[in-house]
């Protein structure tokens, strides 16, 4: 069995909403952050916090989709879900959360699958996210760019450092410069997206949707990408080295 649990907040919702821009929004927060240990033996991934930052990484991701005009969230939870409800039912919030528990391992698309379903408003787009990432940009841009393209289901990409120092060569094999955690030349998915509302009935029960759902997506040209603006801070917290670099990058952004 799965349970769910809605937690104390209930601020109105606001008025002069855009037609089609998302209001509702999931947060993947089911993972049991092994990479993160001993940071995640007492609390979720998503309930750790980035030195500096004064919150934990669900609570900024909660605060960012607020700005941007979510007012439902519904968060799947797994790994000491009791921690993460307590923080909720502690915590004045900037919208409506429920929680859903997998009380079995459902898998990332299994439990994207489950949590979509507890979304109040069943024929609107959706966001969805994963709970380890720390990230803020346009949210309503990219749902722009999904709607323009007519997508099933948009994905945010991201361009991470290399964390290692890269060298440059001529023609002839020399040496010409070293280069300190350049930028991959990849894109990779950012764990952030938008959906359209038949998406969900696309999942699996059980799996993950990036092996199934979005590949079958992108033969039939329904799986847009949308890079992360310039400038735009991203991170996905995996490790304790993640949790002390953006600890750092964070506080030189503050500065």
């Amino acid at each position: 069995m799965n349970g769910e649990s809605n937690t104390r907040p209930e601020p109105a919702a606001p008025t002069g909403r855009t037609p089609g821009l998302p209001r509702q929004a999931v947060i993947l927060a089911g993972g049991q952050g092994s990479r993160l240990r001993p940071y995640t033996d007492d609390r979720p991934k998503p309930m750790v916090e980035i030195p500096g930052t004064g919150v934990p990484i669900i609570g900024h991701q909660l605060d960012w989709l607020a700005h941007e005009g979510v007012t439902d969230a519904v968060v799947s939870c797994g790994h000491l879900a009791d921690v993460l409800q307590d923080w909720l039912d502690s915590t004045e919030l900037p919208l409506r959360v429920r929680t859903v528990v997998e009380t079995e391992p459902l898998g990332r698309g299994g439990g994207l699958k489950y949590a979509a379903t507890r979304l109040p408003h069943a024929d609107e787009p959706w966001y969805a996210t994963n709970g380890d990432i720390w990230t803020r940009f346009p949210l309503r841009s990219m749902a722009a760019f999904h709607a323009e393209r007519a997508a099933t289901a948009t994905l945010a990409l991201a361009r991470p450092r290399i964390p290692w120092g890269a060298v440059e060569t001529d023609a002839f094999g020399h040496i010409t410069d070293f280069i300190e955690a350049p930028p991959s030349p990849y894109l990779i998915n950012a764990g952030v997206y938008v959906l359209a509302p038949e998406f969900a009935g696309l999942l699996p029960d059980r799996g993950d949707h990036e092996r199934t759902t979005f590949p079958h997506l992108a033969r039939e040209r329904r799986l847009a990408g949308y890079p992360i603006p310039q400038g735009a801070y991203w991170r996905a917290i995996d490790t304790a080295k993640d949790l002390k670099e953006a600890a750092k990058e964070l506080a030189g952004d503050r500065r």
